[in-house]
């Protein structure tokens, strides 16, 4: 009588040599590699510096003479369809003056930062989807409107490997979270040590600004065998799990906050810096957000981005004169990252990003919810962005928006334009950095997006 062997299925994928079992182990081996860039990029790294909440591009890099010629009076050309009831125009506040040999216009709000103009381009015609926080965000951040997508950083830090071990490849700065939270950093599909490293800024301490990473009960060593055992203990259960990416993954993370005890400890630790470069930077969350950022890039973190701070603080409906504190704020810390990286010979392989999720509008807010009916409400169809170094053009305005500064009318870029063109700069076709998920290769552009090749060197 012949006994009938069985086998589970687990057991039975394991056990394949070849067929669809070597097949399935081969994706998941390539879906852990990452894939390289496809040609020599200019830059290594970027600087996100996330202005949240949607700054007023017609107060800050977008100079508009006919808005101040029509200010107080309706606009001419059309009626502003915004989220919110607008009334009459409102010209800027603010003096914008020619900056540099290129004569680049920018306002007194970022009188720093406009020093390096030359070495600045200002596309003026950015456009997004939706006028509302929540899509600007996750658009500007995943490149798609809604949650369930990886972030941007976990795309470039997929795409580009991390270079140095002892740190995230990628990491995010804010003291609290931004609206909509951790999902503007996560790696969704992608696996997870691709994820955005959160660190609340919001202290100087390296021990009080990365929280539990130094074992308080065993040394180095100990831990060193702590994980060589754990590592054993996981691999052999690996096997059982066919190679579990996640797993996979988590193995990776914690060897990374291991190694990170000795570094993120010197990284972050910005009283190594001198008593003159911390003032330059600024007494504050942002300012000292950009002096970290700055030390990350020196150590070869790929990605760095910056929320200026919870919420959404650049959301300035009622009073558009609240820029000027903002900027107070912003300027000096982003000038001074400018300003180091250039001396370093840094910002020639470091893509400096600045700007928000949308502009604002031209006209003033009047609806019932605002009580100084000084501001302005969201524009999702004309704003602007600052890109500087990693192989962008220098004292350039792109694209441009109407006489009022409301709809980007000359060379519009949408945001997946931005997204290709980030990419590109990187070493990366948009097109064929893919990850193949629920059986569809997704991209960070989507299926859309154009490399914005006139403002490229």
């Amino acid at each position: 009588m012949k006994t009938q062997n069985t086998m589970d299925r687990r057991t039975l994928l394991r056990r394949l040599s070849g067929g669809f079992g070597s097949v399935a182990l081969a994706n998941i081996l390539h879906a852990e590699t990452e894939p390289g860039p496809h040609f020599p990029g200019k830059a290594k790294h970027v600087i996100f510096l996330f202005l949240n909440g949607g700054p007023s591009h017609v107060d800050t890099f977008d100079y508009k003479p006919v808005l101040q010629k029509y200010h107080g009076k309706p606009m001419p050309t059309e009626n502003p369809k915004t989220e919110r009831k607008t009334g009459n125009l409102l010209g800027s506040p603010f003096q914008f003056r020619k900056r540099g040999q290129s004569g680049l216009e920018i306002s007194d709000l970022f009188s720093q930062l406009g020093e390096f103009a030359d070495d600045m381009c200002v596309i003026r015609s950015m456009n997004t989807d939706r006028p509302f926080h929540d899509a600007g965000f996750f658009l500007m951040s995943t490149g798609h409107n809604l949650a369930g997508r990886p972030s941007m950083g976990s795309w470039i830090t997929y795409g580009l490997g991390v270079e140095n071990q002892n740190l995230p490849g990628y990491v995010v700065l804010c003291p609290g979270l931004p609206t909509v939270g951790p999902q503007l950093w996560g790696s969704s599909f992608l696996p997870a040590k691709f994820q955005g490293t959160h660190v609340i800024n919001n202290e100087i301490d390296p021990e009080k600004l990365i929280p539990n990473l130094r074992n308080t009960e065993l040394g180095v060593e100990a831990q060193r065998k702590q994980l060589d055992l754990l590592g054993k203990m996981n691999r052999a259960h690996s096997r059982g799990l066919a190679n579990d990416p996640q797993l996979e993954s988590a193995i990776s993370t914690m060897e990374t906050a291991y190694r990170m005890q000795t570094e993120a400890m010197d990284a972050f630790d910005i009283r190594k810096e001198s008593d003159n470069t911390r003032e330059r930077y600024g007494d504050s969350d942002f300012g000292r957000g950009c002096l970290l950022a700055r030390r990350l890039v020196e150590r070869g973190v790929r990605m760095v981005q910056i929320f200026f701070g919870p919420g959404q603080p650049w959301d300035n409906h009622d009073d558009i004169m609240d820029h000027k504190k903002l900027c107070a704020d912003a300027d000096p810390g982003i000038a001074s990252l400018i300003r180091d990286l250039k001396t370093s010979g840094l910002l020639n392989e470091t893509l400096v990003i600045v700007g928000g999720e949308f502009g604002r509008t031209p006209a003033a807010e009047v609806s019932g919810l605002v009580k100084v009916q000084n501001g302005r409400d969201h524009n999702s169809l004309g704003f602007s962005m600052a890109l500087l170094g990693g192989g962008v053009k220098g004292g350039v305005a792109y694209g441009s928006t109407d006489d009022f500064g409301y709809r980007a009318v000359e060379n519009p870029v949408h945001v997946h334009d931005l997204h290709a063109t980030i990419l590109n700069q990187l070493g990366f076709d948009h097109t064929r950095l893919t990850y193949r998920y629920g059986g569809r290769d997704f991209r960070l552009t989507d299926v859309a997006g154009n490399v914005v090749k006139p403002i490229l060197t």
